[in-house]
């Protein structure tokens, strides 16, 4: 699998781990920059909410249908290649995300986030085989629980980030960040990862388009549906994401090998414990992508001050997540898991009853409850999920929790939108700053979304019981 001797990779392992932290942060920061600015990018572009939401949502979309295939890739053509084209494409996909300012139509802007998916799910799949190869058996856990460190610290870093950049300079220059830091860590990675040599085998083409298909379409659908209704062609986009996953289910029971292991699903810990974090995450997106629409128009918060109240959830996560997954190690992890959820629960139903005239006080204290549950759900949860797979399965095992982990942020995005456009006129939602009569209905479908999200995280502190209690 690789040129270099174990004993030569171990000693190098945290060098190698660095580098590795340095790339992979880039997605975390790319998820979470953009929701911050994204008020700003709408009005600049004269486009509604449901359009606007695209600007994540594509991203996410695309980097969550690929992340199981660009596994199994580089287990072909080798993990170092397929990480370093997808830092060079990154690099290249935010210069055209930044370009696109001066571009007629915000559609330029979702285009090139497609790209930029395209490229950062090849650096996302596989740090967690590179770091298998690096590190001994006895200090694997060690090592990848110091790696969340970069995706905790870059959803803290983002919003905060984003805020100061689109006031000091502008929206287009949060695309730019990214550009610095892909640079020094391609160079530093290219340097630093070793040869792991790929082996020879087949790529499962249909299923990676089948499951692509699949997500695209059930997205289209719930995006159009919010203003259009139920009619021919929402019906159509609705029935091709159906026929798209039954053909998906049906390609990867023949296929050898297939990209997604069917058998895993068969235990029961491991499904509820991925459908539990779907719904957290899912949850977690409605709170990133509908607050700072909440904090622009309603209370006319400055960017800079948007992305600062933001980061009070990710900053909680970041705290309390080492510490939750060291007590699950010691006391368990179904009361961590279900309690985590619950609170999660709490705060999305205390965010529902913020006041027209809230204080940042009110919103962050609110938000900081939220990160507490994330962080002290997250931990118990993989844990959940990592200690059902069988040994030989770890790997695949860890591309489905990164899948399920992004297609819950799509469809957090996709059920805040839909639930807010159900209830807010179309007009309303397209205007920049809101007061009397309408400040207060786009408050009242804020507050309905803000509810869905708790009965998401209700449900999963259900799914966590039933997981932890038949977990290994």
């Amino acid at each position: 699998m690789t040129n270099q001797s174990p004993e030569g990779l171990h000693s190098r392992r945290y060098v190698i781990l660095a580098a590795i932290m340095l790339a992979t942060i880039m997605g975390p920061i790319d998820a979470s920059i953009v929701n911050v600015t994204l008020p700003t990018i709408a009005d600049h572009f004269g486009v509604e909410l449901s359009v606007a939401q695209w600007v994540p949502m594509t991203y996410l979309l695309v980097t969550s249908s690929l992340l199981l295939f660009y596994g199994r890739l580089g287990d072909i053509l080798g993990y170092k290649r397929l990480y370093l084209t997808g830092l060079a494409g990154s690099i290249t996909a935010s210069a055209l995300c930044a370009l696109s300012y001066f571009l007629p139509t915000i559609h330029w802007l979702i285009a090139f986030r497609a790209i930029q998916g395209l490229t950062a799910g090849m650096v996302m799949a596989v740090p967690f085989a590179i770091i298998t190869a690096s590190f001994p058996p006895t200090e694997r856990g060690k090592a990848l629980g110091i790696s969340a460190i970069s995706i905790s610290a870059g959803l803290a870093i983002g919003p905060s980030l984003g805020g100061f950049i689109t006031y000091s300079l502008g929206w287009p220059f949060v695309f730019l960040i990214n550009i610095l830091i892909g640079i020094a860590g391609f160079f530093w990675a290219r340097h630093i990862l070793p040869e792991l040599k790929g082996q020879p085998g087949k790529i499962d083409t249909g299923g990676a388009v089948t499951s692509f298909v699949s997500l695209l379409s059930l997205l289209l659908f719930v995006n159009y549906v919010q203003r259009s209704g139920l009619g021919l062609a929402t019906g159509t986009m609705l029935s091709v994401a159906i026929l798209a996953t039954i053909s998906f289910l049906w390609i990867e029971r023949r296929v050898d090998p297939p990209m997604l292991n069917m058998s895993l699903f068969r235990n029961l810990t491991f499904s509820l414990a991925n459908i539990s974090a779907l719904l957290n995450f899912m949850s977690q997106y409605i709170i990133v992508f509908l607050t700072p629409f909440y904090l622009q128009r309603l209370l006319y918060y400055a960017p800079n001050k948007v992305g600062l109240t933001m980061t009070a959830s990710p900053l909680a996560v970041m705290v309390v997540a080492p510490f939750s997954g060291f007590l699950s190690d010691r006391i368990g992890t179904r009361l961590l898991a279900c309690f985590g959820a619950a609170m999660c629960a709490l705060a999305l139903f205390l965010m529902s009853q913020l006041p027209p005239s809230a204080t940042s006080l009110d919103i962050i204290w609110r938000l900081a409850i939220f990160g507490l549950g994330t962080g002290i759900f997250q931990s118990p949860n993989n844990s959940a999920v990592m200690g059902s797979a069988p040994r030989p399965q770890l790997g695949v095992a860890s591309g489905i929790l990164s899948t399920v982990r992004n297609v819950g942020m799509v469809f957090g995005i996709a059920t805040g939108g839909a639930v807010l456009y159900a209830l807010v006129s179309p007009a309303i939602l397209q205007q920049s700053s809101l007061v009397g009569e309408e400040a207060a209905e786009f408050l009242s479908g804020l507050r309905y979304a803000y509810l869905a999200g708790a009965i998401l995280s209700g449900i999963a502190a259900v799914t966590s019981i039933i997981t932890i209690r038949h977990a290994k």
